[in-house]
C-alpha cells in the first residue's frame, strides 16, 4: 500500500464571536470572518457562538435566541461552510460548562482578578452589578479552547491574555494530574487591519459605540449602509492620502476600500489622486453595498427557514460533542470522578 497518499492531519483552530447584537458589523467581518473562511480550507476549523458568555450581562431571553440564530446565519452567509468546519452553539455542548468548573477549581482568585477585561467592565458597572459569571468568564473561555485540543487560537492582540490563561491552566492541569491538554498557541491576526468607527475614526468600530451611525452592519438595508458611508467623518484638507495620524477618517475609508476590493492602499490612493473626499465616499458606498448585499440576502434566506438553520447547528453540536466528550471523560478520570454508566454509549443527550 502506498502510504504517501494519506494526507497529514490538519492543525486544529478554534474561534467564536458573541451574539451581542442584532447584526455583526464590518469590523467583525473583515477582522474575523474573512479569516475564518480562509482557515477552514487550511485547518480543522471549529467555530462557535458563545451564548453562555452572553449572559454575563442581562439579556432578554427571546432576543438572545434571535441574535444567536442571526449570528449563525451571518457566519454561514459570509462563507463559513458547515461541510468544511464544525459550527455550533456553545450552550448545546454541556461539556463547556462542565470543564469550566474543573478549571475554576485550578484558578487562583488573584489570577482571575487580574484579567484586564474584568477589571475594565467591573469598574464601569460597580461591584454590586458585576456578576460572578463575568469574573469567571475567562475560565469558561479557557474551557472553550481546551476542550477541543486546538494547536492555535486565532485572536486579535487584545485577546492574547485570555489565550495565555488557557495555556497556564492546561500546563497546570497536565503537571498536577497527568497529560491531557494540548497547550494552545495564540495565532495573532497581524494582517488584520483595524476598522474604525465612521463617526469617531480614532475608535475601533464596535457595537458599544456612542452612535449607531458609526457602524456598518451586515444586516442593514443597502440604503442605510450607503448613507452612513457618505456621512462618514473626514479630515481637514482635501488630499486623499493614507495617514492614520493626520487623516484618520480618510485612512479608515481607504482601508475598507482596499480590503473589500483586494487592491493595495497605494493603488486606491492613486485611483483617487486629484479627486475630492466626496468621490471616495460615493465609490466606497457602492463597493460596500455590492459586497455586503449578497451576504445579507443569504442570511435572510437562512433565517426564513429556522428549522433548517437549527438542524445545521444541531449537526455541528453533535460533531463538537464527539470531540469534547472525549476530552472531558479524560479530565474527569484524571481528577478522580467516577465514570457515569449510561445506556447510550454515544453520550448523546
Amino acid at each position: 500500500m502506498n502510504t504517501s497518499t494519506v494526507p497529514a492531519p490538519r492543525q486544529r483552530v478554534l474561534s467564536g464571536m458573541q451574539p451581542s447584537g442584532s447584526s455583526l458589523h464590518l469590523g467583525n467581518y473583515l477582522g474575523a470572518l474573512v479569516h475564518w473562511v480562509r482557515m477552514q480550507d487550511e485547518y480543522d476549523a471549529i467555530y462557535f457562538i458563545p451564548d453562555l458568555h452572553a449572559i454575563t450581562v442581562p439579556q432578554d431571553p427571546a432576543e438572545l435566541a434571535s441574535r444567536t440564530r442571526v449570528t449563525a446565519a451571518q457566519y454561514i452567509a459570509s462563507g463559513v461552510d458547515v461541510e468544511k468546519c464544525t459550527l455550533f452553539v456553545q450552550s448545546q455542548v454541556p461539556e463547556h460548562a462542565q470543564l469550566a468548573w474543573v478549571l475554576n477549581c485550578l484558578t487562583g482568585f488573584g489570577e482571575a482578578s487580574r484579567m484586564t477585561q474584568f477589571k475594565d467592565k467591573s469598574l464601569k458597572q460597580g461591584a454590586d452589578s458585576t456578576t460572578v459569571g463575568l469574573f469567571t468568564y475567562p475560565i469558561l473561555q479557557a474551557a472553550d479552547i481546551l476542550l477541543y485540543q486546538p494547536e492555535g487560537v486565532p485572536v486579535g492582540e487584545d485577546q492574547r491574555q485570555h489565550v495565555e490563561l488557557s495555556r497556564d491552566l492546561a500546563q497546570r492541569f497536565n503537571t498536577r494530574f497527568g497529560p491531557v491538554f494540548v497547550v494552545p498557541k495564540p495565532f495573532i491576526q497581524k494582517e488584520s487591519a483595524k476598522i474604525y468607527d465612521l463617526q469617531n475614526p480614532t475608535a475601533k468600530m464596535s457595537k458599544s459605540a456612542g452612535s449607531p451611525s458609526g457602524l456598518i452592519n451586515l444586516m442593514d438595508e443597502p440604503k442605510v449602509t450607503a448613507k452612513r458611508i457618505k456621512s462618514a467623518v473626514t479630515d481637514d484638507g482635501a488630499e486623499i492620502r493614507f495617514d492614520r495620524g493626520e487623516k484618520p477618517g480618510i485612512s479608515n475609508l481607504l482601508t475598507i476600500y482596499s480590503l473589500l476590493t483586494g487592491k493595495n492602499v497605494d493603488d486606491v490612493v492613486g485611483h483617487f489622486e486629484g479627486r475630492m473626499y466626496g468621490h471616495l465616499k460615493v465609490e466606497l458606498a457602492d463597493v460596500v453595498v455590492d459586497h455586503l448585499e449578497p451576504i445579507r440576502t443569504r442570511a435572510l434566506e437562512l433565517l426564513a427557514d429556522q428549522a433548517e438553520l437549527d438542524r445545521l447547528l444541531n449537526v455541528g453540536a453533535e460533531k463538537a460533542r464527539s470531540i469534547a466528550s472525549v476530552t472531558l471523560a479524560d479530565v474527569f478520570a484524571k481528577v478522580g470522578f467516577l465514570p457515569a454508566h449510561t445506556h447510550d454509549s454515544a453520550g448523546a443527550p
